[in-house]
């Protein structure tokens, strides 16, 4: 059964704190798991795997820099363990949550629905929305569905979904 941040306790030790240089490789980390199922079915050696994980890694993180230039790039902490990660573009009018993923052992926890829930928070005082989007079929669409997030548009891969100071 998943257990959820309904707790004080929990939810007061979940922070953010800006990633550095020295992130690289806890970055990489948490992107292939993310990743890890689907390129495991492939029949690749774990050598390929990597390979391949590391290079999609990398042209993620160079269309993020060109697409959302002043994105700011968090590591996750629950207390002082590393969890995953948070990227997040800060614009006028807009919260963009561009990307959000955590450790395979941290995830069903409530914690990325906190930290979600603290963007819709802030976005609420800046008269502001919180635009993201999702690959279909993601099993977080049902989450952003549950927080006020309503489809406002996509194509056949993407589904883009707001959560405007209305819904708030």
């Amino acid at each position: 059964m998943a257990q959820t941040v309904n707790d004080e306790a929990l939810s007061g030790r979940i922070s953010l704190r800006s990633a550095s240089a020295s992130d690289g490789d806890f970055l990489l980390q948490v992107y292939s798991s993310t990743r890890q199922e689907e390129v495991a079915s492939w029949g690749w050696s774990p050598a390929q795997q990597l390979s391949f994980l590391g290079m999609q890694y990398e042209i993620r993180k160079r269309g993020y820099a060109a697409a959302y230039p002043s994105a700011e790039t968090s590591i996750v902490l629950v207390g002082d363990a590393p969890a995953g990660s948070m990227i997040i573009s800060r614009g006028s009018g807009e919260i963009r949550l561009v990307d959000i993923a955590l450790l395979p052992e941290f995830r069903n926890r409530g914690i990325g629905e906190n930290l979600i829930r603290r963007l819709i928070s802030e976005a609420a005082r800046l008269q502001s929305s919180v635009r993201l989007s999702v690959l279909r079929g993601n099993r977080a669409a049902h989450l952003y569905g549950k927080l006020g997030f309503a489809t406002t548009g996509g194509d056949e891969m993407y589904c883009e979904m707001e959560c405007a100071p209305a819904t708030f």
